[in-house]
């Protein structure tokens, strides 16, 4: 079955959702340029309320791999998500670190056998100069024979989710925009995001 990452929390209320529907992942986001960053003390304060359950993704934009592995090795989160210019000895040595899984966000047309040591790849909407993360919707058709298991982000909502499952067969759907209203996570849309997925 596919699984379900909810993105950029950074609210108790966040959280509380989280608890009552249960998503397989949630998202902490570190990287400075993001309306939902969080700092790794809130992320700390929000991932103690978390239901065990839920797994926490900390997603980053080239931080130095020490900084991302105190937070694997703090237990503020439990996954590292990079959208970076991270390369294959990035991957390696952040691995080396923490032995904490990492998932390597990529455009769908990458070459993707520099990333052979992550566990994870997350295929999403790069624009130039953009990490990822737009919101936006890529054709994906782009994305082929994976070869692995992957998560697929990109202009997710709860009225597509299904026929993103249908095109690409992804490991999990990685939303976030899409489950919000004026810039908040939504209870009403994650419920019917997540029912979407998990109800096929």
């Amino acid at each position: 079955m596919t699984r379900v990452k909810i993105c950029g929390l950074s609210r108790e209320e966040d959280i509380e959702y989280a608890n009552i529907l249960l998503p397989d992942y949630i998202g902490f986001v570190f990287a400075d340029a993001s309306p939902r960053r969080v700092s790794p003390e809130r992320a700390a304060n929000l991932h103690a309320g978390l239901d065990g359950r839920v797994a926490a993704v900390g997603v980053f934009v080239d931080a130095p791999p020490e900084f991302v592995a105190g937070l694997l090795s703090g237990g503020v989160i439990d996954i590292a998500q990079l959208h970076g210019a991270e390369d294959a000895r990035y991957i390696s040595e952040l691995k080396g670190l923490s032995g904490a899984p990492v998932i390597k966000a990529l455009p769908a047309r990458a070459d993707r056998r520099e990333y052979a040591a992550a566990d994870f790849l997350l295929f999403d909407a790069f624009a130039p100069g953009e990490q990822g993360g737009s919101g936006k919707r890529f054709d994906w058709s782009e994305i082929g024979d994976a070869g692995a298991p992957f998560f697929l982000a990109g202009g997710l909502t709860p009225e597509n989710a299904a026929d993103a499952i249908a095109a690409a067969a992804p490991y999990c759907l990685d939303v976030s925009s899409g489950v919000e209203t004026d810039g908040r996570k939504d209870f009403e849309k994650m419920k019917k995001f997540i029912e979407a997925v998990k109800h096929l």
